[in-house]
């Protein structure tokens, strides 16, 4: 007679002190947000309204317009990282993973390293170099040649947001890089040499047999630039302030979401309308996510290393 096992209860020594930090911190946050999106403000009281919030940020005149404009902003933002920043990543981590590369690990730390500054730091410096009155940009450019491409960049409403990307873009490249970097180093070394011996040339080993293999990890950064993307707000907040100037032309939901909460200028701020707008970037955040895995994830092949 098998003697039948009781409940693991030991396991809840471990388990409970994370679930609880997790319900304290997330859930509870979350849900809290989403039960305030439906009340509106009277006077010092709430009341329920339903879906009134959600009408006045979706297609309100006054707060429409914003709420679009940021959400537009952020898909251009997002864009620019995933066109610019992951091919780079990707670029960058196949060359630090040649055979017989010196200075692997320095060149990896000095890519790395922006990414462990802070954004107020990373922000200034940046504001610093592209100024036009006291900046080093123009005089760089001048040496090739090219001062004449120079231009208040982060002044202007056509070039302030791609501006912003780009400088995200240049730090946090290394995550991306360090994510598929690792991705193929596990990579077994025969599948490798056999290509060799086949005649295969370094380009098609890496067309043919690396990408494949690291299919599933460009997904995951994907959507990782996806997730950061949509909760953007240091990097915008820190060079532009809350108003993401000039003329709201950086703004995105993140800032829009910060004026909306705490107000700007002499308009009063709606804790309410705040938890609708946020409650609605987790919406956009959760579709993506879900979209992600419905439509890419369980269609991608995975192959054993």
């Amino acid at each position: 007679m098998i003697k039948q096992r009781g409940f693991p209860f030991h396991i809840l020594v471990f388990i409970l002190p994370g679930l609880l930090i997790y319900t304290l911190f997330s859930a509870w946050p979350l849900l809290d947000t989403l039960l305030l999106s439906f009340f509106e403000e009277s006077g010092d009281q709430r009341v329920y309204s339903g879906l009134a919030n959600y009408r006045l940020v979706l297609t309100d005149p006054d707060l429409s317009a914003g709420f679009w404009n940021a959400l537009g902003n952020n898909g251009v933002f997002f864009l620019v990282h995933v066109l610019v920043q992951n091919p780079i990543g990707l670029l960058l981590a196949a060359l630090l993973s040649l055979r017989n590369l010196r200075g692997v690990r320095t060149y990896r730390t000095l890519i790395f390293m922006p990414t462990l500054l802070s954004v107020v730091i990373i922000g200034f410096i940046w504001q610093l170099i592209l100024s036009p009155l006291w900046g080093v940009s123009e005089t760089l450019l001048g040496y090739v040649g090219l001062e004449s491409l120079f231009d208040a960049w982060l002044g202007k409403e056509s070039s302030a947001l791609l501006t912003l990307a780009l400088i995200s873009v240049w730090q946090f490249v290394g995550i991306p890089m360090m994510l598929i970097y690792a991705s193929l180093l596990a990579i077994p070394d025969e599948l490798l040499d056999a290509a060799h011996v086949d005649g295969a040339s370094p380009l098609r080993t890496f067309w043919q047999i690396k990408l494949p293999l690291i299919a599933p990890t460009l997904g995951l950064v994907t959507i990782l630039t996806f997730i950061g993307n949509f909760n953007a707000f240091d990097l915008i907040y820190a060079v532009k302030g809350a108003l993401a100037g000039p003329n709201f032309s950086t703004d995105i939901l993140g800032t829009y979401f910060y004026r909306t909460f705490f107000g700007f200028q002499s308009s009063l701020g709606s804790s309410t309308l705040g938890a609708t707008v946020a409650t609605l970037m987790f919406l956009i955040i959760l579709a993506g996510v879900a979209l992600y895995f419905y439509g890419v994830q369980r269609r991608l092949q995975r192959y054993p290393m």
